[in-house]
């Protein structure tokens, strides 16, 4: 009875138009207070939790993806991928797929990967004649693979939470990522060869394969440093975001020269904004979560479900369901923080693997990027495209069945996650 008392109020408070961050933390402080636990809890929580080293990857992950976007990374990688595969039947979306998943390599958030990429595919397919609801889902769709294809800030916070390595979230999201780009291409060409609706793309010359992989290869040579510096050993997360932005600055400003002084204030500027918001919404997350903790919430709800499902099967679709309900009315870093400590305990007592887990937790939250009402990524397709809302929701639903079949793949799969950062 209890819980269901907090979840009413803390509806209650959004549906009021309160901030998520100060919904969170106000009700933290409120059930510490009724509790009789000292309100002092409330600053030390969000002391300790802003304190983090760990956390510093968010806003230089951040920085590094405004810096390629502003510096117009997004249409030198579009183009050389085009160059390769744009001939193929629905090549443009096979292209557009790809380079997603190269941006998502690199920036570590799906609202950059869907506006960078977007921005420049979205016109060339539409002008070949690709129905406009398909390739607005497929943008919306493809960004989500920001936060799935490492680096990742969900990751990272996951792991901040959980107490969890972050380098282990980031190698376990390299397969489930990879295969979700695999069923994405797959859909995108039988789709192109079903309905016909696009024109062909002539086939590119190797010369100009060549002088348009040239002008891609600092952000893929990028990607490569990222990468491998955090899977060697050589970074820590945070590290590898402090090298990466240094190196995406010097790619934009002196290589691509794309960047003048005003772009470069934007991109300080909202990967500032965008780090004040995450970091409200983690720090009233803890005060929430510290209430909650003491009130033995996270326990009852495991020993609940624990009792009362049968099987890690069960378990799993119920709390697919709640998740892709919460997505309805969440964004994605709430639903982490909200219900991770929830969930896991519950999670571990079935037998789950915390790192299997949050790559479980990552998938679910792409699918609340794409489902509405408060589906981020359809309103960066929105503002991108300028049209309705409804049309880019309508577009999505075949990408979100692919999302929620990588899930039943990953059950039944558990080592497309674990093979790589525990037995490779």
């Amino acid at each position: 009875m209890t819980i269901l008392l907090i979840l009413a109020c803390l509806f209650a408070l959004l549906l009021l138009g309160v901030p998520v961050a100060f919904a969170l933390g106000g009700m933290g402080l409120g059930m510490l207070l009724l509790g009789g636990f000292s309100p002092l809890m409330a600053p030390q929580s969000i002391l300790s939790t802003l304190d983090g080293f760990i956390l510093l990857a968010v806003p230089l992950f951040l920085l590094m993806s405004n810096l390629l976007l502003k510096g117009g990374v997004g249409r030198d990688l579009f183009a050389a991928v085009q160059a390769w595969v744009g001939h193929w039947p629905g090549g443009l979306a096979v292209a557009t797929i790809i380079s997603c998943g190269l941006f998502a390599a690199i920036s570590g958030s799906s609202v950059a990967t869907a506006a960078t990429i977007g921005t420049v595919a979205i016109p060339e397919m539409i002008n070949r004649g690709y129905e406009k609801r398909f390739v607005y889902g497929l943008l919306a769709a493809g960004g989500t693979l920001g936060i799935l294809i490492p680096p990742s800030i969900p990751m990272i916070v996951y792991g901040f939470v959980t107490e969890q390595s972050v380098l282990a979230l980031f190698l376990a999201g390299i397969g489930p990522g990879l295969v979700l780009v695999m069923l994405f291409i797959v859909f995108a060409m039988l789709h192109a060869k079903l309905s016909g609706n696009f024109e062909n793309v002539p086939k590119a010359s190797m010369s100009e394969r060549i002088e348009a992989s040239k002008r891609a290869l600092p952000s893929v040579s990028l990607a490569a440093l990222v990468i491998i510096g955090l899977y060697s050993g050589a970074f820590t997360p945070t590290e590898a975001a402090a090298v990466g932005s240094a190196a995406a600055l010097c790619i934009v400003a002196f290589w691509l020269r794309t960047l003048t002084w005003a772009t470069l204030w934007e991109a300080v500027r909202e990967s500032a904004i965008t780090t004040a918001a995450i970091l409200l919404i983690v720090a009233g997350a803890k005060v929430f979560g510290k209430a909650i903790a003491l009130y033995r919430i996270p326990q009852d709800i495991s020993a609940f479900l624990t009792q009362t499902i049968d099987g890690p099967i069960m378990f799993i679709l119920v709390v697919s369901i709640v998740l892709l309900l919460m997505g309805l009315v969440f964004e994605a870093l709430s639903m982490i923080l909200i219900m991770t400590p929830v969930l896991l305990p519950a999670a571990l007592g079935m037998g789950f693997d915390p790192i299997w887990f949050g790559i479980y937790m990552v998938i679910m939250v792409e699918c609340a990027l794409i489902t509405p009402p408060v589906g981020l990524n359809l309103y960066v397709i929105q503002s991108v495209a300028r049209t309705s809302l409804s049309n880019v929701a309508r577009g999505v639903w075949p990408f979100l069945a692919l999302m929620l079949f990588t899930v039943v793949l990953l059950y039944v799969l558990p080592d497309l996650a674990l093979y790589i950062p525990f037995k490779w």
